[in-house]
Protein backbone atom coordinates (compact mmCIF):
# COMPACT_ATOMS: atom_id res chain seq x y z
CA UNK A 1 0.00 0.00 0.00
CA UNK A 2 0.89 3.40 -1.15
CA UNK A 3 1.35 5.30 2.09
CA UNK A 4 -0.04 7.98 0.33
CA UNK A 5 -3.66 6.53 0.83
CA UNK A 6 -3.27 6.22 4.65
CA UNK A 7 -6.30 8.53 5.29
CA UNK A 8 -8.29 6.06 3.16
CA UNK A 9 -7.03 3.12 4.95
CA UNK A 10 -7.65 4.88 8.35
CA UNK A 11 -11.30 5.53 7.54
CA UNK A 12 -12.28 2.10 6.25
CA UNK A 13 -10.65 0.39 8.93
CA UNK A 14 -12.20 2.41 11.77
CA UNK A 15 -15.64 2.74 10.15
CA UNK A 16 -15.95 -1.30 9.93
CA UNK A 17 -14.20 -1.66 13.25
CA UNK A 18 -17.01 0.62 15.01
CA UNK A 19 -19.91 -1.06 13.26
CA UNK A 20 -18.78 -4.62 12.52
CA UNK A 21 -17.08 -5.32 15.98
CA UNK A 22 -17.77 -8.35 18.18
CA UNK A 23 -19.82 -7.46 21.51
CA UNK A 24 -16.90 -8.57 24.20
CA UNK A 25 -16.98 -7.56 27.58
CA UNK A 26 -13.81 -5.86 28.01
CA UNK A 27 -14.95 -3.54 25.15
CA UNK A 28 -17.35 -1.50 27.20
CA UNK A 29 -14.93 0.00 29.79
CA UNK A 30 -12.10 2.35 29.56
CA UNK A 31 -10.74 1.52 32.55
CA UNK A 32 -6.93 0.49 31.97
CA UNK A 33 -6.93 -1.77 34.96
CA UNK A 34 -9.58 -4.35 33.28
CA UNK A 35 -8.11 -3.59 30.18
CA UNK A 36 -4.98 -5.09 31.35
CA UNK A 37 -6.59 -8.20 32.79
CA UNK A 38 -7.91 -8.57 29.77
CA UNK A 39 -5.16 -8.73 27.62
CA UNK A 40 -2.96 -10.95 29.49
CA UNK A 41 -5.91 -13.45 29.73
CA UNK A 42 -6.24 -13.31 25.62
CA UNK A 43 -2.42 -13.91 25.53
CA UNK A 44 -2.34 -17.51 23.79
CA UNK A 45 -6.08 -18.14 24.57
CA UNK A 46 -9.24 -18.17 22.25
CA UNK A 47 -11.69 -14.92 23.20
CA UNK A 48 -14.48 -17.68 23.19
CA UNK A 49 -12.45 -19.49 26.49
CA UNK A 50 -11.65 -16.29 27.89
CA UNK A 51 -15.30 -14.39 28.27
CA UNK A 52 -16.50 -16.47 31.43
CA UNK A 53 -12.77 -16.28 32.90
CA UNK A 54 -12.89 -12.39 32.56
CA UNK A 55 -16.23 -12.00 33.88
CA UNK A 56 -15.83 -14.04 37.04
CA UNK A 57 -12.44 -12.31 37.55
CA UNK A 58 -13.31 -8.78 37.44
CA UNK A 59 -16.12 -9.70 39.95
CA UNK A 60 -13.83 -11.47 42.31
CA UNK A 61 -11.77 -8.46 41.67
CA UNK A 62 -13.22 -5.28 40.51
CA UNK A 63 -10.38 -3.03 41.35
CA UNK A 64 -6.99 -2.92 41.21
CA UNK A 65 -6.51 -3.06 45.13
CA UNK A 66 -8.52 -6.26 44.89
CA UNK A 67 -6.45 -7.72 43.38
CA UNK A 68 -2.84 -6.43 44.18
CA UNK A 69 -2.56 -8.51 47.77
CA UNK A 70 -5.26 -11.64 46.94
CA UNK A 71 -3.89 -14.85 48.18
CA UNK A 72 -2.01 -16.80 45.74
CA UNK A 73 -3.68 -20.09 45.76
CA UNK A 74 -7.15 -18.28 45.81
CA UNK A 75 -5.59 -16.18 42.48
CA UNK A 76 -4.58 -19.56 41.16
CA UNK A 77 -7.84 -21.24 41.57
CA UNK A 78 -9.45 -18.46 40.11
CA UNK A 79 -7.17 -18.71 37.30
CA UNK A 80 -7.37 -22.54 37.03
CA UNK A 81 -8.30 -23.95 33.37
CA UNK A 82 -6.91 -21.03 31.80
CA UNK A 83 -2.94 -22.03 31.75
CA UNK A 84 0.11 -20.23 31.49
CA UNK A 85 -0.14 -19.49 35.10
CA UNK A 86 3.41 -17.25 34.62
CA UNK A 87 0.75 -14.69 33.07
CA UNK A 88 -1.39 -14.69 36.29
CA UNK A 89 1.85 -13.80 38.91
CA UNK A 90 3.00 -11.35 36.52
CA UNK A 91 -0.08 -9.81 36.11
CA UNK A 92 -0.76 -9.20 40.09
CA UNK A 93 2.53 -7.94 40.72
CA UNK A 94 2.86 -5.27 38.48
CA UNK A 95 -1.00 -4.27 40.02
CA UNK A 96 0.24 -4.23 43.28
CA UNK A 97 3.08 -2.32 41.94
CA UNK A 98 0.69 0.43 39.96
CA UNK A 99 -1.04 0.80 43.78
CA UNK A 100 2.01 0.83 45.91
CA UNK A 101 4.39 3.49 43.29
CA UNK A 102 1.66 4.95 41.14
CA UNK A 103 -1.30 5.45 43.90
CA UNK A 104 -3.22 2.76 41.74
CA UNK A 105 -2.98 4.72 38.77
CA UNK A 106 -1.98 2.63 35.72
CA UNK A 107 1.23 4.55 34.13
CA UNK A 108 -0.01 6.53 30.36
CA UNK A 109 3.18 6.53 28.97
CA UNK A 110 4.91 3.72 27.32
CA UNK A 111 8.12 4.28 29.89
CA UNK A 112 6.22 3.88 32.69
CA UNK A 113 4.11 1.34 31.88
CA UNK A 114 6.75 -0.96 30.32
CA UNK A 115 8.42 -0.89 33.55
CA UNK A 116 5.74 -3.38 35.45
CA UNK A 117 6.08 -6.55 36.04
CA UNK A 118 4.81 -8.92 32.84
CA UNK A 119 3.67 -5.34 30.23
CA UNK A 120 5.71 -6.18 26.90
CA UNK A 121 5.33 -3.94 24.02
CA UNK A 122 1.82 -5.28 22.98
CA UNK A 123 0.57 -5.05 26.38
CA UNK A 124 1.36 -1.51 26.96
CA UNK A 125 0.77 -0.49 23.16
CA UNK A 126 -3.01 -2.02 23.84
CA UNK A 127 -3.63 -0.19 27.07
CA UNK A 128 -2.53 3.26 26.17
CA UNK A 129 -4.28 2.93 23.22
CA UNK A 130 -7.51 1.31 24.15
CA UNK A 131 -8.13 3.22 27.77
CA UNK A 132 -6.01 6.28 27.33
CA UNK A 133 -5.98 7.43 23.31
CA UNK A 134 -2.65 7.43 22.96
CA UNK A 135 -1.44 6.87 19.69
CA UNK A 136 1.07 3.65 20.27
CA UNK A 137 1.72 0.62 18.28
CA UNK A 138 0.25 -2.74 19.77
CA UNK A 139 1.56 -6.02 17.14
CA UNK A 140 0.24 -9.10 17.76
CA UNK A 141 -0.15 -11.76 15.53
CA UNK A 142 -2.93 -10.80 13.75
CA UNK A 143 -1.74 -7.15 13.01
CA UNK A 144 1.52 -8.93 11.76
CA UNK A 145 -0.49 -10.69 9.50
CA UNK A 146 -2.65 -8.18 8.38
CA UNK A 147 -0.04 -5.85 7.49
CA UNK A 148 2.02 -8.56 6.02
CA UNK A 149 -0.45 -8.75 3.23
CA UNK A 150 -1.49 -5.41 3.08
CA UNK A 151 2.05 -3.87 2.75
CA UNK A 152 3.62 -6.92 1.17
CA UNK A 153 6.18 -7.64 4.12
CA UNK A 154 8.11 -10.60 3.36
CA UNK A 155 10.12 -10.73 6.66
CA UNK A 156 9.97 -13.91 8.80
CA UNK A 157 7.57 -12.81 11.80
CA UNK A 158 8.91 -15.88 13.88
CA UNK A 159 12.24 -14.01 14.37
CA UNK A 160 11.90 -11.03 16.95
CA UNK A 161 13.38 -8.32 15.25
CA UNK A 162 11.15 -8.58 12.66
CA UNK A 163 8.47 -7.08 15.66
CA UNK A 164 9.96 -3.35 15.14
CA UNK A 165 9.37 -2.98 10.97
CA UNK A 166 5.39 -3.87 11.71
CA UNK A 167 5.55 -1.54 14.93
CA UNK A 168 7.32 1.08 12.52
CA UNK A 169 4.19 0.11 9.94
CA UNK A 170 1.56 0.58 12.83
CA UNK A 171 3.23 4.37 13.72
CA UNK A 172 2.81 4.84 10.06
CA UNK A 173 -0.88 4.40 9.73
CA UNK A 174 -2.17 4.86 13.24
CA UNK A 175 -5.54 7.14 13.30
CA UNK A 176 -4.44 9.65 16.11
CA UNK A 177 -8.25 10.44 16.44
CA UNK A 178 -9.57 6.72 16.64
CA UNK A 179 -6.15 5.28 18.03
CA UNK A 180 -7.99 2.81 20.35
CA UNK A 181 -10.64 1.56 17.11
CA UNK A 182 -7.59 1.47 14.64
CA UNK A 183 -5.70 -1.07 16.62
CA UNK A 184 -9.12 -3.39 17.71
CA UNK A 185 -9.63 -3.14 14.15
CA UNK A 186 -6.32 -4.10 12.95
CA UNK A 187 -6.82 -7.29 15.61
CA UNK A 188 -10.50 -7.13 14.80
CA UNK A 189 -9.58 -8.01 10.80
CA UNK A 190 -6.76 -10.55 11.76
CA UNK A 191 -9.49 -12.54 13.98
CA UNK A 192 -12.73 -12.54 11.55
CA UNK A 193 -11.74 -11.41 7.98
CA UNK A 194 -7.85 -12.18 7.54
CA UNK A 195 -6.89 -15.33 8.99
CA UNK A 196 -4.08 -17.83 8.11
CA UNK A 197 -6.09 -19.57 5.95
CA UNK A 198 -9.08 -18.63 3.15
CA UNK A 199 -9.22 -15.24 4.51
CA UNK A 200 -12.20 -13.91 3.19
CA UNK A 201 -10.89 -11.33 1.24
CA UNK A 202 -14.15 -10.07 -0.73
CA UNK A 203 -15.35 -9.32 3.38
CA UNK A 204 -12.27 -7.04 3.60
CA UNK A 205 -12.74 -3.19 4.10
CA UNK A 206 -9.06 -2.65 3.57
CA UNK A 207 -8.98 -4.89 0.11
CA UNK A 208 -8.45 -2.16 -2.01
CA UNK A 209 -5.43 -1.01 -0.29
CA UNK A 210 -4.28 -4.25 -0.16
CA UNK A 211 -0.90 -5.11 -1.85
CA UNK A 212 -1.49 -9.43 -1.14
CA UNK A 213 -5.21 -8.99 -2.85
CA UNK A 214 -4.13 -7.27 -5.62
CA UNK A 215 -1.21 -9.76 -6.52
CA UNK A 216 -3.90 -12.66 -5.83
CA UNK A 217 -2.50 -14.71 -3.46
CA UNK A 218 -2.99 -13.51 0.42
CA UNK A 219 -1.77 -16.81 1.97
CA UNK A 220 1.87 -16.69 1.16
CA UNK A 221 2.07 -14.28 3.65
CA UNK A 222 2.46 -13.44 6.29
CA UNK A 223 6.28 -15.26 6.07
CA UNK A 224 7.02 -17.51 9.23
CA UNK A 225 9.63 -20.09 10.14
CA UNK A 226 8.62 -23.45 11.66
CA UNK A 227 9.26 -24.23 15.27
CA UNK A 228 11.52 -25.64 17.11
CA UNK A 229 10.26 -29.60 17.63
CA UNK A 230 8.32 -30.05 21.02
CA UNK A 231 9.85 -32.44 23.50
CA UNK A 232 7.99 -35.63 24.71
CA UNK A 233 7.95 -36.58 28.04
CA UNK A 234 6.32 -39.67 29.33
CA UNK A 235 4.26 -39.51 32.77
CA UNK A 236 2.40 -42.01 35.05
CA UNK A 237 0.41 -40.48 36.94
CA UNK A 238 -0.90 -41.89 40.03
CA UNK A 239 -4.24 -41.18 41.87
CA UNK A 240 -3.50 -42.37 45.21
CA UNK A 241 -6.39 -42.97 47.79
CA UNK A 242 -6.11 -43.68 51.52
CA UNK A 243 -8.67 -45.88 53.48
CA UNK A 244 -10.27 -42.67 54.65
CA UNK A 245 -11.26 -42.14 50.86
CA UNK A 246 -8.51 -38.97 50.68
CA UNK A 247 -5.95 -38.05 47.74
CA UNK A 248 -2.73 -37.68 47.83
CA UNK A 249 -1.75 -34.56 46.07
CA UNK A 250 1.75 -32.76 46.11
CA UNK A 251 2.70 -29.01 45.26
CA UNK A 252 4.94 -28.28 42.34
CA UNK A 253 8.00 -25.90 42.98
CA UNK A 254 7.69 -22.30 43.70
CA UNK A 255 9.02 -21.50 40.75
CA UNK A 256 9.01 -23.04 36.76
CA UNK A 257 6.36 -24.54 34.94
CA UNK A 258 2.91 -24.70 36.44
CA UNK A 259 4.75 -23.40 39.75
CA UNK A 260 2.96 -23.61 42.99
CA UNK A 261 -0.11 -25.83 41.16
CA UNK A 262 -0.89 -29.33 43.13
CA UNK A 263 -1.17 -32.05 40.81
CA UNK A 264 -1.45 -35.99 41.82
CA UNK A 265 1.80 -37.94 42.19
CA UNK A 266 3.62 -37.69 38.50
CA UNK A 267 6.50 -40.17 37.81
CA UNK A 268 8.07 -40.07 34.73
CA UNK A 269 8.33 -42.92 32.76
CA UNK A 270 11.91 -44.87 32.49
CA UNK A 271 12.26 -47.72 30.03
CA UNK A 272 12.27 -51.01 32.41
CA UNK A 273 11.04 -48.92 36.10
CA UNK A 274 7.98 -49.52 37.35
CA UNK A 275 6.52 -46.08 38.55
CA UNK A 276 4.51 -47.74 41.14
CA UNK A 277 7.87 -48.43 42.75
CA UNK A 278 9.45 -45.47 42.06
CA UNK A 279 6.48 -43.56 44.00
CA UNK A 280 6.65 -45.79 46.80
CA UNK A 281 10.06 -46.08 47.30
CA UNK A 282 10.72 -41.86 46.86
CA UNK A 283 7.45 -41.19 49.61
CA UNK A 284 7.58 -44.22 51.61
CA UNK A 285 4.45 -45.45 50.56
CA UNK A 286 2.69 -49.05 50.50
CA UNK A 287 0.66 -49.33 47.43
CA UNK A 288 -1.69 -51.89 46.32
CA UNK A 289 -0.21 -51.98 42.71
CA UNK A 290 -1.96 -55.00 41.80
CA UNK A 291 -5.25 -53.84 41.80
CA UNK A 292 -4.23 -50.32 40.29
CA UNK A 293 -7.09 -49.13 38.07
CA UNK A 294 -6.26 -47.39 34.90
CA UNK A 295 -7.90 -44.30 34.43
CA UNK A 296 -7.02 -42.30 31.39
CA UNK A 297 -4.43 -41.77 28.75
CA UNK A 298 -3.97 -38.64 27.16
CA UNK A 299 -1.60 -35.97 25.98
CA UNK A 300 -1.30 -32.49 27.20
CA UNK A 301 0.51 -30.04 24.60
CA UNK A 302 2.86 -26.73 26.37
CA UNK A 303 3.97 -24.52 24.10
CA UNK A 304 7.44 -26.05 24.20
CA UNK A 305 6.56 -29.51 25.17
CA UNK A 306 4.25 -32.29 24.91
CA UNK A 307 3.39 -34.28 28.22
CA UNK A 308 2.19 -38.27 27.53
CA UNK A 309 0.16 -38.87 30.28
CA UNK A 310 -1.17 -42.54 32.00
CA UNK A 311 -3.53 -42.23 35.11
CA UNK A 312 -4.25 -44.72 37.85
CA UNK A 313 -6.59 -45.19 40.74
CA UNK A 314 -4.38 -46.99 43.36
CA UNK A 315 -5.26 -47.69 47.11
CA UNK A 316 -2.80 -46.46 49.66
CA UNK A 317 -2.38 -49.52 51.93
CA UNK A 318 0.07 -47.89 54.44
CA UNK A 319 0.95 -44.41 54.48
CA UNK A 320 4.21 -42.55 56.82
CA UNK A 321 3.30 -40.56 59.74
CA UNK A 322 5.19 -37.44 58.23
CA UNK A 323 4.16 -36.68 54.30
CA UNK A 324 7.04 -34.70 52.86
CA UNK A 325 5.93 -30.59 53.27
CA UNK A 326 4.58 -30.55 49.94
CA UNK A 327 2.68 -33.43 50.18
CA UNK A 328 -0.98 -34.13 51.73
CA UNK A 329 -3.99 -36.33 51.25
CA UNK A 330 -6.94 -34.00 50.48
CA UNK A 331 -10.96 -34.90 50.91
CA UNK A 332 -12.93 -34.68 47.71
CA UNK A 333 -14.29 -30.99 48.78
CA UNK A 334 -10.73 -30.13 49.59
CA UNK A 335 -9.52 -30.49 46.12
CA UNK A 336 -12.47 -28.15 44.82
CA UNK A 337 -10.19 -25.79 46.70
CA UNK A 338 -7.14 -26.20 45.66
CA UNK A 339 -5.83 -24.90 42.19
CA UNK A 340 -4.65 -27.95 39.96
CA UNK A 341 -3.36 -27.48 35.60
CA UNK A 342 -5.45 -28.69 33.08
CA UNK A 343 -4.33 -32.63 33.14
CA UNK A 344 -5.39 -32.62 36.82
CA UNK A 345 -8.57 -31.38 36.42
CA UNK A 346 -9.02 -33.70 33.36
CA UNK A 347 -8.24 -37.06 35.78
CA UNK A 348 -9.79 -35.44 38.19
CA UNK A 349 -13.28 -35.04 36.21
CA UNK A 350 -13.25 -38.63 35.44
CA UNK A 351 -12.27 -39.70 39.11
CA UNK A 352 -15.74 -37.85 39.97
Amino acid sequence: MNYQYTSEFRQALVEWFKKEHRDLPWRHTKDPYKIWVSEVMLQQTRVDTVIPYYNRFMDKYPTSESLAYAAEEELLKMWEGLGYYSRVRNLQAGVREVVETYGSKVPDNRHDISKLKGVGPYTAGAILSIAYGKPEHAVDGNVMRVLSRVLNIDADIALPKTKKIFEDAVMELIDPENTSAFNQGLMELGALICTPTSPKCLLCPVRDFCTAFQEGDPTTLPVKSKKVKTKNIDFDVLVIRDSEGRFLMEKRAETGLLANMWQFVMIERVKDANSFAQAQQRYNLVLDDNLAVPIDSFKHVFSHLKWLIDSYLVDCLQAPEQLPINMKFFTKDQIEQIPMPVPMLKIWGKIK
